[in-house]
């Protein structure tokens, strides 16, 4: 038996010493120096805001209280922490590969073979009995060596596992954080637009009355007051339009705050959120390890890799050692007779596939596809994250043009109505200018109030987009 060792001890040795597949390394994607219109919307800081906590980021308090109770109670963020239970479980298992199996058997056999067999006339000669009982009680060990690195990537795979559920996790609360801030501003565009539509509603109802009185005079015909009464009818309509959108917004925040739909309370209105002026975007090259996306699909080439040293290793030969040793008799009564009962027995074995119809052959080779195919995702989640970066950079730029040429719009356009206004009580001008008049500032309001509201969902999305609020 000590031989026995000694030798497969040697074939270890030498076994262990060779290498079945290459690791690919991650590849250097390709990167920018800066991102498309950085110049124009950010600082020359190679800092991010990606780097700020999420708490410092969004100053407003309530919307603080919305984020952080959907990042406690949000259901996707629940499972995620599940997931990453779960890969940390199978992770731990991994690490047990190293250990033989060791396994308890006890039995207990009666056999009565026939008279006419030669077995049983054997017993009844020998033994003078026409039955035989075996008894047996044993611990049974087997171990696998790891000479080409099957167990140890099957390690790696495991870990890369486990930090990709935690990096899916992260992901999951930068989209929280980010759906949650963006729901919240749309319900803020919502309120102002809302009132915006009860004011226009108001001013509707003043010029009604007056054309109406001017009809009572014979100033003007029936048609004036229709068509004033459908200018205020038409801004009555978005009223229950606004409350509806409202009450919807309302409902998806809720939800994914983990709650039950009801009225989200909220105390600040649009205009009392600033945009900031100037916003550091950071460089490129800090994505790959800031993003989680794209941190998770680094981790699969690792996953892949250890894919490919498995399936390689599954061709080539296996070094089993079996051990079993105990007590084992005919007769109960002599069971634990020790050391008459004792047993031992030593096996190794090396076992080498020769013809599984080529099986082994093609899942090393689909391994290696999947490993290239790993690569190309890769390069394409750092192309995509730089895409939305450049993106949201872009809008933030063109948005801030926008809510400039809007405000300087609605300014004329009040300015006008006013004007309108009073040209119409002199009769210096028809109910016709003012009802455009009217229209026309409902319209830029509303598109005002829409403006701010992409601004300001445009940071959040670049703080998204950066890989912030995971923090």
């Amino acid at each position: 038996m000590k031989t026995l060792i000694n030798r497969l001890a040697i074939i270890l040795v030498v076994l262990t010493g060779c290498s079945v597949s290459k690791d690919v390394n991650t590849p250097k994607p390709e990167l920018p120096a800066s991102f498309r219109n950085a110049a124009a919307t950010t600082t020359a800081d190679t800092t991010s805001i990606a780097d700020i906590e999420w708490k410092n980021f969004f100053a407003d308090a309530t919307l603080q209280k919305l984020i952080d109770s959907a990042i406690t109670r949000n259901y996707d963020m629940q499972i995620a922490v599940k997931n990453i239970e779960s890969a940390q479980l199978l992770f731990k298992q991994v690490k047990w590969n190293y250990l033989p199996s060791v396994g308890l058997n006890v039995t207990a056999s009666t056999n009565r073979p026939s008279d006419n067999s030669l077995n049983g006339l054997s017993l009844n000669q020998f033994v003078g009995t026409k039955h035989i009982e075996d008894y047996n009680a044993n611990l049974a060990l087997s171990w696998e060596a790891d000479i080409w690195g099957k167990i140890k990537n099957r390690q790696r795979a495991a870990l890369a596992t486990y930090l990709q559920t935690a990096e899916a996790k992260k992901a999951i609360q930068t989209n929280i954080v980010a759906s949650v801030s963006q729901g919240y501003y749309n319900l803020l565009m919502l309120d102002e637009q809302l009132n915006i539509a009860q004011r226009n509603v108001t001013l509707n109802d003043s010029t009604l009355r007056i054309i109406r009185l001017q009809f009572d005079a014979g100033q003007v015909t029936s048609l004036a007051v229709q068509q004033a009464e459908a200018q205020r009818q038409a801004a009555q309509q978005l009223v229950p339009q606004f409350e509806q959108n409202i009450a919807i917004q309302e409902n998806a925040i809720r939800i994914l705050t983990g709650a039950l739909p009801d009225k989200v309370e909220r105390t600040a209105r649009l205009n009392d959120q600033q945009v900031p002026d100037n916003i550091s975007a950071g460089l490129p090259s800090a994505i790959v390890s800031r993003r989680p996306d794209v941190k998770s699909s680094e981790l699969a080439l690792t996953i892949a890799n250890a894919q490919v040293g498995i399936t390689k290793a599954q061709m080539y030969p296996a070094l089993t050692i079996t051990a079993q040793g105990g007590v084992n008799s005919f007769r109960a009564s002599n069971w634990f007779n020790v050391p008459a009962s004792l047993f031992g027995t030593v096996v190794g074995g090396v076992a080498q596939p020769l013809f599984a119809r080529k099986q082994l052959r093609t899942q090393y080779e689909v391994a290696k596809v999947e490993r290239e195919r790993t690569v190309l995702q890769f390069r394409q989640s750092v192309l995509n994250a730089v895409g939305e970066v450049s993106d949201a950079l872009v809008r933030i730029e063109k948005l801030k043009q926008q809510q400039a040429i809007a405000a300087n719009r609605v300014k004329t356009l009040q300015q006008a109505i006013i004007n309108a206004n009073l040209l119409f009580r002199n009769g210096m001008a028809n109910y016709l200018e003012v009802i455009t008049a009217q229209g026309n500032v409902l319209q830029s309001e509303l598109e005002l109030a829409s403006v701010k509201r992409e601004q300001l969902s445009a940071v959040s999305e670049l703080y998204r987009s950066l890989g912030g609020g995971w923090k």
